[in-house]
């Protein structure tokens, strides 16, 4: 008899992001499946779960759950009792932290351990919290799923996990709403973000030291020097902070374009990546690299690093940069300079993007429930 999950949403963000993208693909894709499934989440988005998982319990917490503190603390306390009252026989936490005193086993998620190799300079409390949180799940969780084989290796080098209680999951990408781009919806983003048909090198995600978007700017900056129709940059997205772009900013010149338009709406994704000229995210490490993922399915070329987990969602499908900023500017001219590998580069990466789904995600996902509630059966009869 398959084991009754009880899904922990209440960290989700109101903007999504990657958690948002991570835990509606998942849950989807396990109710698909016909998983038996409980969700804990926010109020604001009660509605929104029982849209998504019809037919699920859905358990909204109180509405103080929207500060970070108070959903902390409720998780601790609050969140076995909504365990006990669902019946679960397993508890998924979809990032870093859980409850220490759960009567029931637990599966955490650890999307990266990045912040331990670069920790935020400007949040020394945050830091030491999440690396606090991420060596307590390691330690306390029945089991825990990294995102990519990377992600495993950290854990255990850093960390210290057991490998064995280490279960990898790939993310999945929704080819309905991550899908090649008509010319409509190009134009539409186009013209929305006041370009009007001229090329332009795409960046997606945070504005946090481990994206390296200073050295992105650097190097497109070289890269753009003595052409004649220079492509603009476009730094979409928001959340995070990074002192040093707006010193990278401050060294644009002044014929070159840069727009930061802030959060897209899902509708314009396809037409944001897929009309790219190229897609660059030359972060310095991931945990898996979801918008690069995002942008392959949308058949755009993309540029990304060699770093953590994304030559394993990139494979041979993209161009690979180091991230410093000639490294950068040189992989970007070649692209800028070869329509024939860029072409070449989008067919590949909408071909290996298929390759990922959130229906293999949530079967690997309910391996390891399954695990989870077998393991924990077994301590308790010793």
């Amino acid at each position: 008899m398959a084991p009754r999950i009880l899904l922990d949403a209440t960290a989700v963000p109101a903007d999504r992001g990657g958690l948002g993208r991570y835990v509606d693909g998942l849950l989807c894709a396990l109710h698909r499946q016909g998983a038996d499934l409980a969700v804990a989440c926010q109020r604001a988005d009660a509605q929104r779960y029982e849209g998504l998982v019809p037919g699920a319990q859905v358990v909204a917490g109180p509405a103080t759950l929207s500060h970070r503190a108070t959903r902390l603390a409720w998780e601790q306390s609050g969140l076995p009792h909504v365990a006990e009252r669902v019946g679960a026989d397993v508890i998924h936490l979809p990032t870093y932290t859980m409850p220490v005193s759960a009567t029931r086993p637990t599966v955490v998620t650890i999307h990266d351990v990045t912040l331990f190799a670069e920790p935020e300079p400007h949040d020394p409390v945050r830091t030491s919290y999440i690396k606090s949180a991420t060596r307590t799940a390691a330690r306390r969780a029945t089991r825990l799923i990294a995102p990519s084989r990377a992600t495993r290796d950290e854990l255990v080098r850093i960390v210290g996990a057991d490998p064995d209680h280490i279960d990898v999951a790939y993310h999945g990408v929704d080819h309905e709403v991550f899908h090649r781009p008509s010319e409509a919806e190009t134009k539409h983003v186009s013209d929305r973000l006041g370009l009007h048909g001229r090329p332009y090198v795409a960046y997606l995600g945070a504005l946090e030291p481990r994206k390296n978007v200073p050295n992105l700017i650097r190097g497109w900056v070289h890269a753009c020097t003595g052409r004649t129709d220079p492509p603009a940059l476009v730094l979409a997205g928001g959340g995070g902070w990074d002192d040093e772009v707006d010193a990278a900013l401050a060294t644009v010149p002044l014929e070159l374009r840069v727009l930061r338009p802030g959060y897209l709406s899902w509708s314009d994704l396809p037409g944001f990546f897929g009309g790219a000229l190229v897609v660059a995210l030359p972060s310095r490490g991931e945990g898996f690299g979801l918008p690069v993922l995002e942008a392959m399915s949308c058949g755009a070329p993309v540029l990304t690093t060699h770093r953590g987990s994304l030559p394993e969602v990139g494979g041979d499908a993209v161009a690979y940069t180091e991230p410093d900023p000639a490294g950068i500017a040189g992989a970007l001219s070649a692209l800028m300079d070869d329509p024939s590998r860029r072409a070449e580069l989008a067919e590949a990466a909408h071909a290996r993007s298929q390759q990922f789904s959130w229906a293999a995600s949530a079967e690997a996902h309910m391996a390891s429930y399954q695990r989870a509630v077998d393991q924990y059966a077994a301590t308790r009869t010793h």
